[in-house]
């Protein structure tokens, strides 16, 4: 019985192989957009309906997602379906080291924050001096997010001891006190 529910975790591979697709297409779409706006800089014309500036954000916005996705990808992979030595995983970068799924969640509430800011700027941009008090909607739930995140930032940090309050051996204690 316990077999068959651990064999489960490789349904979890599906969710990584499709990560790592969505981050080869999100790549292309940012490959996509800057040959767009090499195109809008090299031929300039009037039927643009976006500037340089707006569509190369877009582009290094498609990229920062499609990095996120091959972390998302890594961390499922390594996480949940194989189990790496701890020798194995150390030689990994460490923007590639996910300690668990809440790290994973705080990573896609970043991610998400720094879509509806890139958004926000490119809605500046295209728009130009035409702003109005109906814009300041995006700004307000990119702060409130970000103090959400904060807060569970905090809270994540309350549950996990810091080192120096971790219980020692006796003979780390007694080293401890001679250093002070």
């Amino acid at each position: 019985m316990l077999h068959s529910i651990l064999s489960l975790r490789w349904v979890t591979l599906v969710a990584a192989l499709g990560a790592a697709h969505g981050a080869m297409l999100m790549f292309f779409e940012g490959c996509l957009k800057l040959a767009y706006a090499l195109e809008m800089v090299l031929q300039p014309s009037a039927a643009t309906d976006t500037s340089v500036i707006a569509t190369v954000m877009q582009a290094t916005d498609a990229f920062l997602f499609g990095l996120v996705l091959i972390v998302f990808a890594y961390a499922i992979t390594f996480g949940f379906a194989f189990n790496l030595p701890t020798s194995v995983r150390a030689k990994a970068p460490l923007w590639m080291q996910i300690e668990g799924l809440g790290e994973i969640k705080i990573t896609l509430i970043q991610v998400v924050l720094v879509y509806l800011v890139v958004d926000f700027v490119t809605d500046v941009v295209e728009i130009g001096t035409r702003i109005t008090w109906e814009m300041l909607v995006k700004p307000t739930a990119i702060v409130l997010i970000a103090g959400a995140l904060r807060l569970l930032g905090t809270a994540h940090l309350d549950i996990q001891p810091d080192v120096s309050e971790q219980p020692r051996r006796t003979s780390e204690t007694a080293q401890h006190l001679v250093e002070k």
